[in-house]
């Protein structure tokens, strides 16, 4: 992979759990209590939270069948839960293209350690959204998720994204000392950058969804500018063999 200017390679940079005041303006989450400021209950808000949605736009990404069975919220709920959180993220009306380039210019272009490859991806991988590798094996996609987990910590200055990172390994592949290596690269000190990724291995497909669960509640306390899943197909093919149990 191609490395950084001198410039930049040398300088040290300073990792902490904190970000910056300009990162914590950018947050955009609504964080699901916010229902209750306009009249959902408390304990039905708890409910939501235990079946793994945190957020106001989880809910709205949601199909009513799906949010029918959490257990304890009835259709008449779900429909009002839904109402209320359409006024929240003000998802009912239509907005201009200008409003749209406004939001899209929260989007955080992070690096990936290769000019090259971030030029080819129009300035590296970008942030609110998901991106696949895919490839044949021993390729490099795992090399690219490590060297991710940390770049996404470094400052925007640096085409970073200036947040946390949260890594699901579902091959037993996510190796900290190779992380370790790859952050004295960019000058940074490799136990900081350690602590600042979340870790969990995956052994079921059930399992990876308890823990996207998790993560998105993760994401709504702290600043997170990435989510790692390495492999996202893998254990789909251990756990549905043959397309009829699909």
């Amino acid at each position: 992979m191609a490395t950084l200017p001198a410039s930049k390679s040398a300088s040290k940079v300073a990792l902490t759990s904190e970000v910056e005041d300009e990162g914590i303006k950018e947050h955009t989450f609504q964080e699901i209590e916010k229902l209750q400021d306009l009249g959902i209950n408390a304990a039905d808000i708890n409910k939501l939270k235990g079946s793994g949605y945190c957020t106001i736009l989880s809910l709205i990404q949601t199909t009513k069948k799906e949010l029918c069975n959490v257990k304890g919220i009835s259709e008449a709920k779900v429909d009002k839960i839904l109402e209320v959180a359409s006024k929240i993220e003000n998802c009912s009306s239509f907005i201009t293209a200008n409003e749209l380039v406004q939001k899209r210019s929260k989007v955080l272009k992070i690096t990936t350690g290769s000019t090259v490859f971030d030029q080819t991806l129009g300035g590296g991988i970008e942030s609110m959204c998901i991106t696949e590798l895919f490839g044949e094996n021993r390729c490099g996609k795992t090399q690219v998720c490590h060297t991710l987990a940390v770049t996404a910590q470094l400052p925007k200055s640096l085409n970073g994204g200036n947040g946390k990172v949260c890594y699901i390994d579902t091959e037993g592949t996510f190796r900290p000392e190779k992380v370790c290596k790859i952050a004295e690269r960019y000058g940074l000190d490799g136990e900081a950058v350690l602590d600042n990724i979340l870790y969990a291995r995956a052994f079921t497909h059930e399992h990876l969804y308890q823990l996207l669960a998790i993560s998105a509640a993760k994401m709504c306390e702290e600043p997170f500018a990435l989510l790692v899943v390495d492999s996202i197909i893998s254990l789909f093919r251990v756990d549905f063999s043959g397309r009829g149990m699909l």
